[in-house]
């Protein structure tokens, strides 16, 4: 039996985020896409980060709605909405760069599949950006591609 690589069940057609994209964008590719996280390349294509939904919620954490509402007895503070319609706005134009994780577990096409399962349960990590030897994207390894090569006839 052929071991299986890397190269063997990666998705090739990855979606990918640029440095200079804002969060707001990115947000909206996950949601469309249904992903968690897209790797990061600069003009040369080559991986320099990753941005996932997890960095996008630990930035939007710091955005705290309003604590005093009382509509019957009309006291809203139109300064706090401002404020956090400003943070709001801050976290979409912040640009992908300022908000990715560049310690990137990256794995080689040609590794072997056992390779790729152990990095990403030791590293704990959703997902893995396949690189050749130029460290350009060739695609992409989530858990899911590794339960479905193990279970897929």
């Amino acid at each position: 039996m052929k071991t299986k690589k890397a190269k063997d069940i990666m998705t090739t057609n990855v979606k990918v985020a640029k440095e200079t994209d804002t969060i707001s964008d990115i947000a909206n590719t996950l949601i469309s896409e249904k992903i968690g996280g897209l790797p990061v390349v600069d003009k040369n294509n080559k991986v320099v980060g990753i941005i996932s939904e997890t960095d996008i919620m630990k930035k939007e954490k710091y955005i705290n709605p309003p604590e005093y509402i009382t509509f019957l007895q009309g006291l809203i503070y139109l300064d706090d909405f401002k404020k956090m319609e400003h943070d709001i706005k801050d976290v979409a134009a912040t640009q992908v760069k300022d908000l990715m994780s560049t310690d990137v577990v990256k794995v080689h096409e040609d590794d072997t599949f056992d390779d790729v399962a152990n990095i990403m349960i030791k590293k704990s990590v959703n997902r893995v950006p396949v690189v050749d030897q130029n460290n350009k994207i060739k695609g992409i390894i989530c858990r899911y591609d590794i339960i479905k090569s193990m279970y897929e006839n």
